[in-house]
């Protein structure tokens, strides 16, 4: 590839990314509807015909950054479940994992509250499958091919298994006490989820005792 030719793709890339993570800084610390495209432009330092090169308009920007949110979210997870010690607490350790994630005040404004609304439902929950689903089929098809899950149609079981994950975030990100709310929903998580498999989800006893203890001093007060 002529040296010219690559240059310019590598300034092509870094107009891109420049603009992407400008775009998750602002989105993040105001939300979608409070950000301007204009400013986004200044603060990336490129010009406006740059944005409307390689984006249709403010959406499409959004939708670009939410996908790149998505992918290194999921990311985190995988890496989580990778180091797991055993195969039997994969799924502890993954549910853990992404409910400490969801807990985040980026994820809430950008995840859980503006892509619903600026994507609306349909290509929001696209989004979420597309980085989410392929990691939780493989980590049950893991589970039963070692014997630890019980008799099931995994992708049919992977879908019931994201839906009820984004209703668990979805729960937290709207609580008025989210501390609260993550020690309930990740207490009922792990009993639907220990349906699954032969043994319970593994997580630790201490800790699921002082959330229980922590949910019934709030509810109580």
């Amino acid at each position: 590839m002529p040296k010219s030719r690559r240059s310019q793709e590598q300034r092509s890339r870094a107009t891109r990314t420049a603009l992407i993570d400008t775009a998750r800084s602002f989105f993040a610390e105001r939300g979608y509807a409070a950000v301007s495209a204009d400013e986004i432009v200044a603060a990336a330092g490129v010009t406006r015909g740059a944005l409307y090169h390689h984006f249709d308009d403010k959406r499409d920007l959004f939708r670009a950054m939410f996908e790149d949110f998505e992918r290194s979210l999921t990311d985190e997870i995988r890496l989580a479940i990778e180091a797991a010690s055993d195969s039997a607490s994969t799924l502890g350790v993954g549910l853990a994992r992404f409910l400490d994630i969801c807990e985040r005040p980026e994820v809430v404004q950008l995840a859980l509250t503006d892509a619903p609304a600026v994507l609306g439902w349909a290509e929001w929950r696209s989004i979420e499958a597309r980085h989410g689903l392929g990691l939780i089929q493989a980590t049950l098809e893991r589970a039963a091919g070692e014997g630890l899950l019980r008799p099931a149609p995994t992708d049919v079981v992977a879908h019931l298994v994201l839906s009820a994950l984004i209703e668990a975030a979805l729960l937290i990100a709207h609580a008025v006490d989210r501390g609260a709310a993550r020690a309930a929903v990740e207490e009922g998580l792990r009993l639907l989820l220990s349906g699954l498999l032969l043994q319970p989800v593994r997580g630790s006893p201490l800790r699921n005792l002082e959330k229980r203890l922590v949910v019934r001093r709030r509810l109580m007060s």
